[in-house]
């Protein structure tokens, strides 16, 4: 599968998404955290944190994304992050308690959050299987098929509407005032980032 140079739905943009997760697999065997925005424009932004080293990096990055959905006036945006996923058997009750990174039964997963302000939301569950050796061998098909919504610090972060270009202009002032040194838009191939 090859990337959408010019994506425009969802769709597009989720499988750009799976794209870059399956490229960044192979290569190192994992997914640094990963927004992916169509801007008012038509181009593909990416954004990717300089480090997630604690929980206030974390929330960093997500009040970052949703700067960065209001600066280039996104329609569409997609996260892509790599997790730890547990499921309950159809039988048994499901533990709140336990983390899903300390379940014994835990499943290493690629998640891809999306939402168009057109087309509402739309997540992917990409099981990760790796081989004897630990290596990435490739994506399973997901035990669930349908999301009724992911809650969390990165999701919900396109603006209720489109802003107009004084928000815009806003929004890119506070990004500075952060810390984003740089912005590129482009192709798949370039692996444009966003860096602060």
């Amino acid at each position: 599968m090859s990337p959408n140079l010019n994506p425009k739905t969802l769709d597009d943009l989720l499988g750009n998404a799976k794209h870059y997760a399956e490229y960044c697999m192979r290569g190192t065997g994992s997914l640094p955290l990963t927004l992916f925005l169509i801007g008012y424009d038509g181009k593909q932004i990416m954004l990717m944190p300089k480090n997630l080293a604690d929980v206030q990096a974390k929330d960093d990055f997500a009040t970052q994304s949703k700067l960065m959905a209001v600066a280039c006036g996104a329609t569409v945006a997609v996260m892509a992050l790599e997790a730890w996923m547990k499921t309950a058997k159809p039988d048994e009750k499901f533990d709140m308690t336990e983390p899903p990174s300390e379940a014994f039964d835990r499943q290493e997963v690629i998640v891809l959050m999306g939402e168009s302000m057109a087309e509402g939301q739309k997540q992917q569950l990409l099981p990760i299987i790796r081989s004897d050796n630990h290596k990435f061998f490739g994506f399973g098909d997901s035990a669930v098929s349908k999301l009724d919504k992911l809650q969390g610090r990165f999701s919900q972060l396109l603006p209720t509407k489109v802003p107009d270009e004084a928000m815009r202009a806003l929004a890119l002032a506070m990004l500075k005032v952060k810390g984003v040194q740089q912005a590129m838009t482009g192709k798949m191939q370039d692996r444009s980032r966003f860096r602060r």
